[in-house]
């Protein structure tokens, strides 16, 4: 299995934990967390701001997403136009969609060589000052492959919509030997143990996962791992594309309007002798009312 540049979403400083957990609850109430849910599962659980902040997802509003996006270093308009129509791949089956402007983009994407493949998590892109990015594409071009445009954009487009990493599900985190992937990513990505720790290998809250039912080793937000670092030796073969599953979570999320059915319109010969019909039975309820004449 190649050894390919790995995604490493951004994460606010601690200290901004609790304003992002407001911001994404004003934005969207369902990114709450799930506070009596917990306590009746949780006995003597006692929540504090800086608990719920953890357990606070980062939606964007179920009425849809409309994200302006910018450039921070002016590439051709060939590749900022190649690069939003994969971020707009989730438009197939979400009300999605990211528009390029000039003008206070709320998205700003940077090409930073060596810095990797990362995007800050959904709402969190709000809290970050507006001349940094929200999202960095290590090194693409135009000659970038169109699998890998497929495979990183997709994927970091929808850590900006808010989807966390498949992989760090508890359940696939346990099929990962703790020893062998801190090697590995040392040796791959330069990581150090306490960054595998929390990139790898420290599973999502289940209590603040909103996703499909089970994990999927497919989706476009799992990691490509190889059974090197599996405890079975199985490789865990992560997602190329946006894959099925991925585009029907994507439409429950954020689901599209339904156009109003039209009126039905009849045809033109029936709508006429609907007409004439009309004025005929008008006729003869005016002429029963008329008053009769004498006879001489």
């Amino acid at each position: 299995m190649e050894t390919r540049a790995v995604c490493v979403p951004k994460r606010l400083p601690p200290e901004q934990w609790e304003k992002a957990a407001d911001t994404a609850a004003a934005i969207n109430p369902v990114n709450s967390a799930p506070v009596h849910r917990l306590m009746r599962i949780m006995p003597g659980f006692t929540p504090t701001k800086a608990h719920l902040a953890v357990l606070t997802t980062k939606y964007w509003g179920a009425k849809g997403v409309r994200l302006t996006v910018g450039f921070l270093d002016n590439p051709s308009r060939e590749l900022r136009n190649r690069i939003l129509a994969h971020m707009n791949a989730w438009a197939k089956t979400a009300n999605v969609v990211f528009v390029e402007t000039s003008t206070s983009p709320q998205v700003r994407i940077a090409r930073v060589p060596d810095d990797g493949h990362w995007s800050y998590l959904g709402t969190d892109v709000l809290l970050i000052p507006r001349r940094e990015a929200t999202m960095n594409l290590d090194g693409f071009t135009m000659s970038t492959p169109e699998s890998e445009y497929k495979r990183v954009v997709r994927h970091e487009t929808g850590h900006t919509l808010g989807f966390p990493h498949e992989h760090m599900r508890k359940e696939l985190v346990a099929l990962i030997d703790p020893a062998k992937a801190i090697a590995y990513f040392g040796r791959t990505q330069g990581w150090s143990p306490a960054e595998v720790r929390e990139q790898v290998l420290t599973p999502i809250e289940k209590r603040s996962l909103l996703g499909t039912p089970k994990p999927d080793a497919r989706s476009v937000m799992c990691y490509q791992l190889p059974g090197s670092i599996t405890r079975n030796g199985e490789p865990i073969l992560g997602g190329n594309d946006i894959n099925p599953r991925d585009y029907e979570f994507a439409g429950l999320i954020y689901p599209r309007i339904k156009p109003q059915p039209k009126p039905k319109t009849t045809g033109r010969k029936t709508a006429k002798k609907k007409v004439a019909k009309r004025k005929a039975t008008g006729k003869a309820a005016a002429k029963s009312r008329a008053p009769a004449r004498r006879l001489r």
